[in-house]
């Protein structure tokens, strides 16, 4: 049997297993199942499969453990790591160590198709080829706030995890506040380099002037004002990465000799004659259009295509609103521990506000939003009131009070019951009703002036069912004149 045809599917789930094993015998593949890890390397170990598809998370050995072990065993076999637990971690961690590909449940079997057919016909699509497993352990914690589940940012996940072991230059693009530094933490802390230095500079914040001391150093008496010799980033950063961030805004004199750095790996500190290793990794990013740039000649080509070996373009959030939940539900865990009095959430409405505005700062303005409705709720739902007028549509404003009250009865019924567990008796019903019933007549007859006419045909009532109930009530009626009508 020719192993092209052959496919090996591992998945503690035997729904799984049969589904898949029958939608692709369909297309003609012999299809060989394992409940487990272990049962796999053995079916491994006697007969070669030209493509793998396992399960992250099963009893035992895991998915990323049995991809490590089929590296070894196997090396030709093409690894697709499955799981409907999509995060970052798990994507970049898995094509970190050579993966294939990296797909999410539930599956699209038009996608695992097509997956098959380019491994059938040898169709690579990425430019980058899998870098091989290192040592060490991954600081998960510093880029924690890279969220997302949408396809474009499981396609960057996976492009972090192949590139990240290697020293290659690297491009970031992306409107601001769409993460790009994080991505560039990410792509430190899963490198090689992780242990050493990650130095960012941003090269829009500081002078022309100054710029080039802050990159290269200087040595004493350089320039006015040099009084003593001083390390720039580049080696400050020396075994690790530098970051220059809005390189888009540097001067062209300047982007020469970065160009200089990356061509031969050295440089001089200046006003110095002693030539320094460059031993850095360079991840630069840019919210401008460097093409135009190039058309513009203000932004060196030689450069771009330098820098342009990796490229990642993190889109608006706007253009992926799927992740918008998973990011505001993100932000509020981070910041409810420090700002919030009690358990606090979002409301549904919350939500469809939050998915239907344009999010024009992206991640940076969804963040601040969403600490500022936590401060401002501080327990309990978040609000359509806690959010910034300008966040809410005209459409929701037209259309949020329904929602509101509702939300307001809901969070107070809750705290009522909270607090008087003992007094629930078997007359909860009749009480909250009778307290909701007081309050809706009482604002009602407030809003009237009292006129009990206007009061019955606001609340689509009877007047002697009106009046018989303020009596039962005893509710006060205030009156603005004494010709008021009753």
């Amino acid at each position: 049997m020719n192993n092209t045809r052959k496919i090996l599917i591992v998945d503690d789930e035997e729904n799984i297993r049969r589904i898949f094993k029958k939608a692709l015998e369909k297309k003609n593949y012999t299809v060989h199942t394992a409940p487990n890890a272990e049962d796999a390397l053995q079916k491994i170990k006697n007969q070669k499969y030209s493509l793998i598809f396992s399960d992250i998370f099963m009893d035992g050995m895991s998915g990323l453990a049995l991809l490590k072990e089929v590296k070894k065993i196997s090396p030709q076999a093409k690894v697709v790591v499955m799981t409907a637990q999509d995060t970052m971690n798990n994507t970049i961690e898995a094509m970190r160590i050579g993966a294939y590909d990296y797909i999410s449940k539930p599956f699209d079997f038009e996608v695992i198709y097509t997956l098959v057919a380019r491994v059938e016909s040898n169709r690579e699509t990425t430019q980058i080829p899998p870098q091989s497993e290192i040592a060490g352990k991954v600081d998960v914690d510093s880029v924690e706030s890279i969220v997302g589940k949408s396809k474009v940012m499981q396609d960057i996940f996976k492009t972090i995890g192949k590139s990240a072991t290697s020293n290659l230059s690297v491009l970031i693009t992306g409107e601001s506040g769409t993460g790009k530094e994080m991505i560039a933490e990410a792509m430190h802390y899963y490198s090689k380099r992780k242990d050493l230095p990650f130095v960012c500079i941003n090269c829009a914040a500081i002078s022309k002037e100054l710029l080039e001391s802050e990159l290269f150093g200087h040595e004493k008496g350089a320039f006015t004002g040099a009084i003593d010799q001083k390390k720039g980033k580049f080696e400050i950063a020396k075994g690790g990465t530098l970051f220059l961030d809005e390189i888009g805004d540097m001067e062209l004199a300047l982007q020469a000799k970065i160009l200089r750095v990356l061509q031969n790996k050295d440089f001089y500190r200046v006003g110095g004659k002693e030539v320094l290793e460059a031993d850095v990794r360079i991840i630069a990013a840019t919210n401008q259009n460097l093409e135009e740039q190039m058309e513009q000649k203000r932004f060196r080509e030689d450069l771009f295509h330098r820098l342009n070996v990796i490229n990642i373009s993190i889109p608006p959030l706007r253009d992926r609103m799927e992740d918008v939940t998973l990011l505001a539900n993100h932000f509020l865990n981070k910041h409810a521990t420090d700002l919030s009095q009690g358990e606090i959430y979002l409301s549904s409405e919350t939500i469809k506000i939050l998915n239907g505005y344009s999010w024009r700062g992206n991640i940076r303005e969804l963040e601040n939003v969403i600490k500022r409705a936590v401060v401002l709720a501080r327990t309990g739902p978040i609000l359509s009131e806690h959010l910034p007028d300008h966040i809410i549509s005209e459409d929701f404003k037209g259309a949020e009070t329904d929602g509101l009250l509702n939300n307001r009865f809901k969070q107070l019924i809750r705290e009522y019951l909270l607090k008087n567990q003992e007094a629930q008796d078997g007359h909860i019903y009749e009480k909250i009703i009778q307290l909701v019933e007081r309050q809706l007549f009482e604002a009602t007859l407030e809003k009237h002036s009292g006129k009990q006419v206007s009061v019955a045909k606001a609340l689509g009532i009877n007047r002697n069912t009106l009046k018989r109930k303020i009596d039962a009530m005893k509710i006060e009626i205030k009156k603005n004149r004494p010709n008021d009508c009753l």
